[in-house]
């Protein structure tokens, strides 16, 4: 043995000296934090154990023998794999050994602390699943005979979460406690000074104070307007719907009313009644969460805010931040619903660690109907045990709300997510008083408009904006248009930012400023034209389309929504489902096309539609079963039909030479993300690859090596885009 005790790690100093962390100190530890993590959804026993079983394979000969090996030949060489020994079987074994049904669910957890949770049985990869490791019995003989405390292993009650829980979420809760547990104990003894950077970051009792005096200000600057008048009763009506209990509430808000702010109010003061832990902040687009953030940090301090989604540039990051977006161990986040949604459901140890720290505080879900519909039954079926088991209070926050009732039918049966109130002052009156649009529709809904004369009318706008569908559909209008601003997920989001802040600019300076987009501006991105034109989405798309028309009410009379058939369909799947069940529902010219009643129609067909699509991936039946890792891969919200591209847009040359010259680093690496674009197709890249359009670079990733790949106007070309050859040229 390398020492008279067993270790955990080890690290060597300054002098080259080799420093223990012993293994009996790191378990006791692990299992101290683990216990505390859980102690909000009643689960510290089972985390307790969790930690302190996790490493029991550490006691065996081989696995200290693999470290003595390490410190005479550095830690690379464990890092490498070298000498691999499987420690963490052995509590696996153990905890089904001694607490049989109980103990599985925690097996899992700890088989799976650094590998990830498995499937219990797998037939394509045996070797991974539990079933089979808990057959490995003579791990834990190993480490029994490596010397492993009989204390250890003393009796212990029974411990299983109380009946009526679901369970594989239980074991997901267990597993995020013990991982962010493992880390940060880890990370204290190999790493002290980047564990010292964590925390720090104010109370909410210091918050609320800070938000009220923003609001304040805000409010005695504001011109006495009929939309400032609504934005003010709902904040009152926010403030004080703060008392009631935790649970589900909903929030309806007509678009421009003040709900984003609001919805903020209400969830620091819940917090603070309850004794809730954080405000977590849930967006659909990356497009849109860097304005909300920036938002809330002018309201609650720049030290107050933690923005975690994929678009982040480092560079506008502490190095706080960066720990605190591991574990999200901050007050206030701010997240995107693939962060969200996809950490609920996850598998791999880095992604779930943040899991806990949703127990115990308030989600409020902006645009909650654009939640996926192929999820949509495993995700409600999860915010319902949230917020019945986990001290969660859900605030579903929107000005669409999507039928989230339940409905039982001969046709259907969905269990949705029943709401215990409603936070804002009679949703219908304020629909009424904030109708600042008038929607037109066209005759015939099923008579297509061509773009030619689509173009022709928008240039008789002084100002608009139009919507349209599809990547290709704004690149086709966009070029009978030269005058137009093009905005699209072909440009990347350095490029996007820097086009949506001259569109403001014009549009405050009063220039006639005509712009064709995709749908990246419907949610949040707080545009007020005076025309917008819409192509046929469904009924939620057109209102948030509305939503960037007359925003403040600035416009003598309504500002006009014009609806129009395109040439071409919506693509196959969610949104064209969507659009017929639009389609169907405005038949007839409805008086009032957004009316809140319309809604509740739209979506109930829109469900019934879709049926047991509601859960496409059989998520709920791959969790029943206990398959995490396959539920995992399944539980994708976004479609990654091809790789990412990394561009030369900008600073994007810079980092990609960078990246070429000293390979790729995480730093580097989230800053390229803002100079990034996802290629619509796999076959495009390969084919873009193999005539040098693009080159794979270091980390296998790939970059734009001609030039003409990406557009000044339109970003990232596709296979049938108009580019002159000569600008896909790369020279030698």
């Amino acid at each position: 043995m390398l020492t008279d005790q067993p270790i955990a790690h080890f690290v060597k100093g300054d002098d080259g000296e080799p420093r223990w962390h012993w293994l009996a100190d790191h378990l006791g530890r692990v299992a101290e934090l683990a216990s505390g993590f859980a102690r909000v959804f009643q689960g510290q026993e089972m985390a307790r154990l969790a930690g302190l079983w996790h490493d029991l394979g550490k006691y065996s000969h081989a696995f200290q023998t693999r470290l003595a090996k390490a410190v005479e030949l550095g830690p690379d060489a464990a890092r490498e794999g070298r000498g691999k020994v499987d420690h963490s079987s052995a509590g696996a074994i153990w905890a089904f050994e001694r607490l049989r049904r109980p103990g599985l669910r925690l097996a899992f957890a700890i088989a799976g602390h650094h590998a990830g949770l498995a499937d219990y049985s797998s037939p394509h990869d045996p070797q991974s699943a539990l079933e089979t490791r808990l057959l490995k019995t003579e791990l834990l003989a190993a480490a029994r005979a490596g010397g492993l405390p009989p204390n250890i292993l003393a009796p212990t009650p029974p411990c299983s979460p109380p009946s009526g829980w679901d369970p594989a979420l239980w074991t997901r809760m267990i597993f995020s406690c013990l991982v962010d547990a493992d880390f940060l104990d880890t990370e204290a003894f190999m790493q002290p000074q980047r564990a010292a950077q964590r925390g720090g970051w104010p109370a909410l009792a210091e918050l609320e104070p800070r938000l009220t005096r923003y609001l304040a200000e805000k409010m005695a600057t504001a011109a006495s307007t009929p939309v400032n008048q609504v934005r003010a009763e709902v904040l009152a009506a926010c403030r004080e719907a703060a008392k009631r209990p935790p649970g589900v509430h909903t929030l309806t808000v007509p678009t421009g009313g003040g709900k984003t702010l609001s919805s903020l109010a209400f969830a620091l003061a819940h917090a603070l009644a309850h004794g809730l832990e954080r405000v977590i902040y849930v967006i659909p687009y990356t497009s849109i969460i860097e304005q909300t953030a920036r938002v809330f940090r002018e309201a609650l301090g720049e030290d107050a805010v933690l923005e975690h989604h994929s678009n982040l540039d480092p560079t506008q990051n502490t190095y706080a931040a960066d720990l605190a977006s591991e574990n999200w161990d901050a007050p206030v986040i701010v997240t995107t619903a693939v962060q969200f949604f996809e950490s609920l459901f996850a598998a791999r140890p880095g992604r779930c660690r943040k899991l806990h720290r949703i127990a115990g505080g308030v989600v409020v879900l902006d645009e909650a109907q654009l939640t996926p519909a192929q999820f949509l039954r495993p995700i409600l079926a999860t915010l319902q045990e949230l917020t019945a088991h986990y001290r969660v209070s859900l605030v579903v926050c929107t000005a669409t709300q999507p039928a989230w009732e339940p409905i039982h039918t001969m046709d259907l049966r969905f269990d949705g997510l029943p709401s215990d109130g409603e936070l804002a002052p009679d949703p219908m009156a304020l629909h009424q008083r904030l109708q600042r649009v008038r929607v037109e529709l066209p005759p015939d809904l099923n008579a297509v408009t061509p773009w030619e004369e689509i173009a022709e009318r928008l240039t008789r706008e002084s100002s608009a904006l139009c919507i349209v569908n599809t990547r290709k559909q704004a690149r086709e209008l966009a070029n009978l248009l030269p005058q137009a601003v093009h905005l699209s997920a072909a440009m990347c989001a350095q490029h996007r930012g820097q086009v949506i802040e001259e569109i403001k600019r014009r549009l405050r300076d009063g220039e006639p400023t005509l712009v064709i987009s995709t749908t990246l501006v419907e949610c949040g991105v707080d545009f007020s034209f005076p025309v917008v034109y819409r192509a046929l989405a469904g009924l939620d798309s057109i209102a948030q389309a509305a939503g960037r028309c007359n925003r403040e009410g600035e416009l003598p009379d309504r500002g006009r929504v014009v609806v129009f058939v395109p040439p071409d369909l919506a693509p196959p799947g969610h949104l064209r489902q969507a659009a017929e069940c639009a389609r169907r529902v405005l038949a007839g010219g409805p008086a009032d096309p957004l009316a809140p009643e319309l809604f509740t129609a739209f979506f109930r067909e829109l469900y019934w539609l879709k049926g047991e699509d509601l859960d496409a991936k059989n998520i709920l039946r791959l969790l029943k079963g206990f398959k995490f890792r396959s539920a995992a891969e399944a539980f994708r919200m976004i479609k990654e039909d091809g790789p990412p591209v990394l561009t030369l847009y900008g600073q994007g040359a810079e980092l990609i030479d960078t990246l070429r010259r000293d390979g790729p680093s995480r730093e580097l690496l989230r800053r390229l993300q803002r100079y990034t674009v996802t290629v619509p197709a796999r076959d495009d890249s390969q084919a873009w690859l193999a005539q040098g359009w693009l080159e794979l670079l270091p980390g296998d990733l790939l970059a734009q090596a001609a030039p003409g790949l990406y557009h000044p106007r339109f970003g990232l070309c596709e296979t049938d885009d108009p580019w002159p050859p000569a600008g896909l040229i790369v020279s030698s």
